[in-house]
């Protein structure tokens, strides 16, 4: 948690979820080949297969529950999201999500919160590569707010996820 808040520039107990999340499914998948833990929109995920993920942008957003990534996590991967308008975590920021893939959760975890407290306006979308490199070890960023979307390192597809219950 403290490498990957000095990375971010974040204090530790943004990394906090993802790092829980991790360290549960590194040991469940010590019985398993498929392990999906998720704590709070902080995700550790390792398995064989692509696995395809959703993004969860909340009601307001006209991208949540429309655009999907896969992945691939033979090894295991942190997929953590932050937000400003969703949820109860604090935010320094305005973004509906900013999700991170990264090889470990924690770190996914501290730069989601890094990159979403930088976007106050749908015009700070358009700096998203420039925070996604900030800190490097990241796989892929998608973040969104009001009406724009950009990803970084993710290829997306549209979904439709918003009349399934």
């Amino acid at each position: 948690m403290i490498d990957a808040a000095l990375s971010w520039n974040v204090g530790p107990m943004a990394a906090v979820a993802g790092a829980i999340a991790e360290d549960v499914g590194r040991s469940l998948s010590l019985f398993t080949d498929t392990v999906l833990v998720e704590n709070g929109g902080d995700i550790f995920l390792k398995s064989r297969d692509r696995i395809s993920c959703a993004l969860y942008a909340g009601e307001e957003s006209p991208f949540g529950g429309n655009i999907g990534f896969a992945v691939e996590a033979p090894h295991g991967i942190g997929i953590c999201t932050s937000s400003g308008t969703v949820g109860f975590s604090f935010s320094l920021g305005k973004a509906n999500a900013v999700t991170v893939l990264a090889c470990n959760s924690a770190t996914a975890d501290a730069a989601a919160t890094a990159i979403a407290n930088r976007i106050h306006s749908p015009g700070d979308i358009d700096f998203l590569h420039e925070y996604a490199t900030d800190g490097s070890e990241l796989i892929g960023v998608i973040a969104c707010c009001g009406g724009k979307l950009a990803s970084w390192g993710i290829e997306l597809f549209e979904t439709d996820l918003r009349g399934e219950v």
